[in-house]
């Protein structure tokens, strides 16, 4: 294997940007949503064995990239897909989808098996973890493929330490350190040892270094040090290889988009690097070009870049105009099934801005620069470099541009699901008929996330905010970690959590709400909400209820309330600045909630920022 890059000398610094959701949200786009997130759920599901309706003599764990067996033959389980779909899975268990845990500790046991499956890729410690994808009875594929692709290991190890921080943040700690820590600690030596050598890039047609599977290491390195402290181990190896990954990741900036991948003699727009950029998303992460935050100018304008690619190609994508979503593919030099949209692609451009936009919110403010300019202004023709306050209303008007925009692509989607809301990979540039494999896993598992990302539904942080520092220069490493054999037999008993089997299920009949809204007020002025249930004073100024500002600071102007709300009831509400007299609304149009019913939740936090 070929290093590949040699040492060099970086001088950089990361510019950060901002926003926040403010939005009429489409009702066709919301309804459709709630019914295909079930959809999808309900489609990953078929498709892991051993139980899995679609996938009968798949292994228990296994997940299968697709039903298919012919034109194409997908009926195999990818580590790559794998990870980003158990990811998903852990994710939505998190949220409180209790029935998901056998299936991730079902995951987890046939992961620490195919770890041990000598392959044409090597054994456990000699680079057999690299392997593309094995068959569905965990068995050794043979035949040509294009291997090693390394992106594997990181993604299963950030699938598996999303869980076991769940269960160390449950008292858990044996079972994360016993049972889960060692299969990790298998994939961060790996992509230690390997992350500087080549291999396919994630459509398994380009070798060289591929800006998705750096992103992902780099990811897993910086987490994985973080969980191996927190089950009393270490890892001396991701620590000193995740500065010199980030270093090399800002190689593929090329000033006005993400180059995919070095080797495969194509421009390098493409997908794959709005993928990592989503996939490497933090929620507690300013705007960061280091990491290529999603909110970044860079990946902001590499999103432009990829996506405009497919404008001019698509036959379904005529006549649409800048500011509209369109179909997105892989690249724009595809000729996989004659080169068309796919629906996990097409999505992934919906998150990324669904991620930014939750980072803005955040934050409280936006700025454009130079070099996020053509996206900004793409949507909002009075776009112009500068900061902007979330209470301005060129704030509020960039924002909803943005969040109608990420609509769009979910609408694409939507218009070329079947009716019964199933997806294949691909749908035809001509006309969007679907084609390839059907019912691809990775497509529903896109759906999801991007349907949590519009909800404002994140992923636990990864330590993005402490690994952004780079080195003065870049150096050719790797470094060898432990690799030792993992067999689970069982899983001790899990309890005590909402939803588990020995809780049964108490829907609360009243939460309690805390609202927390940024509002920078003067001398005198008082926040206030007002909303349309009686709690809320039903519209009535006179009858709103008064945030507190104890917890206000200059730099952080926060007014909290808690109020007592019914369980699953909907309503609208607004902010209003008091001073005297005189009541100022904030702009348009209404907030929306719906108060949750989960098994145990008592009480929510809901986080706003005045506009």
């Amino acid at each position: 294997m070929r290093f590949l890059f040699s040492a060099l000398v970086l001088s950089l610094s990361a510019t950060a940007i901002a926003v926040q959701p403010v939005l009429k949200l489409r009702s066709s786009v919301d309804e459709w949503l709630k019914t295909e997130a079930n959809v999808s759920r309900q489609a990953v599901l078929n498709n892991i064995g051993a139980d899995g309706k679609w996938v009968q003599g798949a292994g228990s764990g296994v997940v299968i990239a697709s039903p298919s067996r012919s034109d194409p033959d997908y009926f195999y389980t990818w580590t790559r897909d794998s990870g980003l779909v158990m990811k998903t899975l852990v994710d939505l268990f998190r949220n409180g989808d209790a029935q998901l845990l056998p299936i991730i500790e079902e995951f987890i046991t046939s992961q620490a098996r195919i770890q041990g499956v000598s392959n044409p890729s090597g054994g456990l410690s000699s680079g057999g973890l690299g392997e593309p994808k094995l068959n569905a009875d965990e068995t050794a594929f043979t035949g040509a493929w294009g291997r090693p692709q390394r992106d594997g290991p990181a993604l299963r190890a950030t699938a598996m330490i999303s869980f076991g921080e769940w269960l160390i943040d449950n008292g858990y700690t044996k079972i994360a350190a016993d049972l889960v820590w060692p299969v990790i600690r298998n994939d961060l030596s790996y992509v230690a040892q390997y992350w500087n050598q080549s291999g396919f890039d994630l459509w398994e047609e380009v070798q060289g270094s591929s800006f998705f599977t750096v992103a992902v290491s780099h990811r897993a390195l910086i987490e994985g040090s973080t969980f191996a402290k927190n089950v009393g181990s270490s890892c001396p190896y991701c620590d000193s290889q995740a500065p010199q990954i980030r270093c090399y990741l800002q190689s593929f900036w090329t000033g006005s988009y993400i180059l995919a991948n070095f080797g495969g003699g194509r421009t390098g727009k493409d997908i794959n690097t709005v993928l990592g950029s989503i996939h490497t998303f933090d929620p507690e992460a300013d705007c960061d070009d280091v990491t290529f935050q999603p909110c970044s100018a860079r990946a902001l304008a590499n999103h432009k870049s990829v996506t405009d690619s497919f404008r001019s190609i698509y036959k379904i994508n005529a006549g649409k105009a800048a500011n509209q979503a369109v179909a997105v593919g892989r690249y724009a030099e595809d000729v996989y099934y004659n080169g068309n949209p796919w629906f996990l692609t097409t999505l992934a451009a919906a998150e990324q801005l669904y991620d930014a936009l939750y980072q803005w919110n955040r934050i409280g403010s936006l700025s454009i620069t130079d070099v996020s300019l053509p996206f900004f202004k793409a949507l909002y023709n009075g776009a112009a470099t500068g900061s902007y306050a979330s209470s301005t209303s060129v704030y509020a008007d960039i924002v909803a541009a943005v969040k109608s925009y990420a609509d769009g692509y979910v609408e694409i989607v939507q218009t070329y699901a079947t009716s019964a809301g199933s997806m294949a990979e691909q749908f035809t540039k001509a006309d969007g008929t679907q084609t390839s494999a059907r019912d691809l896993t990775w497509s529903y598992a896109a759906l999801l996330t991007a349907n949590m990302r519009r909800d404002a539904v994140v992923p636990a942080p990864w330590g993005q905010t402490a690994a952004t520092n780079l080195p003065s220069v870049c150096f050719a490493t790797s470094a060898s970690g432990t690799y030792s054999s993992v067999v689970i037999t069982s899983w001790p008993t899990i309890t005590g959590y909402p939803g588990a089997p020995d809780s049964p299920c108490q829907i609360p009949t009243t939460v309690s709400v805390t609202f927390e809204v940024k509002a920078t007020t003067a001398y005198g002025e008082n926040i206030k909400i007002v909303g349309s249930v009686s709690q809320l004073g039903n519209w009535n100024t006179g009858s709103a209820i008064a945030l507190s500002a104890d917890r206000y600071t200059a730099n952080n102007p926060l007014w909290t309330v808690t109020v007592n709300l019914p369980a699953g009831s909907s309503f609208e509400y607004k902010y209003i600045r008091v001073q005297g007299g005189s009541v100022t609304w904030e702009s348009d149009p209404n907030r929306k909630l719906t108060v949750t019913s989960s098994c145990g939740v008592k009480s929510v936090v809901q986080s706003d920022v005045w506009r």
